[in-house]
């Protein structure tokens, strides 16, 4: 009888024990239940060389001789010696933070109907000549950060804060006449050339960016932003807008098309009398560029 119970107790435990021991087992085979890591935003990085037709409005003054300027950026382009170097934009981006660079180097001619003689600086005697002409060497690096406030519904705002460096050689010429203050002008060819030198200033600048995904690939983009503040020139501001669209894509590199327009303006003085520099003008005219970025 004894016997018998023993053999009864193993049949009934022995299952109750196999369903332990695969419980047990589960539980030490199951992976744990663990959140994988938020990802950590890495740099992405967009190069755009691109060209701008730069148009020209406003006074060029050099040693104390002022002229006006008013030349579109077709009159510009329909000059042969005008001269287009560097221009290109660079920004390198992680999560919501960016930094950029900026360069434009050009070399303007002008003459005849797109100019006209304004004023001279107190302490300087005679005319400016009958017929004017000017060359100006133009270079303007920007570089600054941009940190993304706000994303709603494919429109993201940046605000952006920098500075501006503007580099320059004007030269203004004139023809020789007995009214024409000489003094302290370089004379060649029969005419009466006043050479500036190289001017250089920083700008702060500050300002605002707006990015709006229209579909994608399709991005309409608008940039203004605010500068000087008789830290460098007495005052400054630029506005940016534009189109790009992704056409290509080849080992990782997205090709955009980018068409816009940017219009930038400064006034700047240095000097007094036969020193005075001063460059008071508007540029601006259509961008057009190839955005490569990775």
């Amino acid at each position: 009888m004894h016997r018998r119970t023993t053999w009864l107790a193993l049949a009934i435990l022995a299952p109750l024990g196999l369903a332990t021991g695969s419980a047990q087992s589960a539980d030490l085979t199951a992976p744990p239940l663990i959140e994988p890591p938020p990802q950590i935003p890495t740099w992405t990085y967009r190069f755009v060389p691109y060209g701008w037709l730069i148009g020209l409005r406003g006074t060029q003054t050099v040693r104390g001789r002022s002229v006006k300027i008013n030349a579109s950026f077709i009159d510009v382009a329909e000059k042969a010696d005008t001269l287009v170097g560097l221009m290109g934009d660079f920004e390198a981006r992680n999560g919501p933070f960016s930094l950029y660079a900026n360069a434009v180097w050009t070399k303007v001619d002008f003459a005849g109907k797109h100019m006209r003689t304004r004023s001279l600086a107190p302490g300087i005697t005679g005319t400016l000549g009958a017929s004017v002409a000017a060359s100006t060497q133009l270079g303007i690096v920007e570089f600054g950060a941009f940190y993304e406030i706000a994303r709603l519904n494919g429109l993201a705002i940046d605000v952006v804060a920098g500075g501006r460096y503007w580099f320059q050689e004007a030269d203004l010429s004139f023809d020789l006449a007995g009214t024409v203050d000489t003094s302290d002008l370089r004379i060649a060819d029969g005419r009466a050339i006043a050479k500036s030198g190289s001017i250089d200033w920083l700008d702060p600048m500050v300002g605002a960016r707006l990015r709006y995904t229209i579909a994608p690939g399709h991005e309409l983009f608008l940039r203004g932003d605010i500068g000087g503040f008789n830290v460098g020139s007495k005052f400054s501001w630029q506005a940016i807008g534009g189109y790009g669209v992704d056409f290509a894509i080849y080992k990782g590199v997205t090709f955009s098309g980018i068409i816009g327009y940017r219009a930038l303006f400064v006034d700047y003085v240095r000097g007094q009398g036969r020193t005075r520099y001063e460059y008071d003008m508007l540029q601006h005219g259509p961008i057009l560029g190839i955005s490569m970025k990775w």
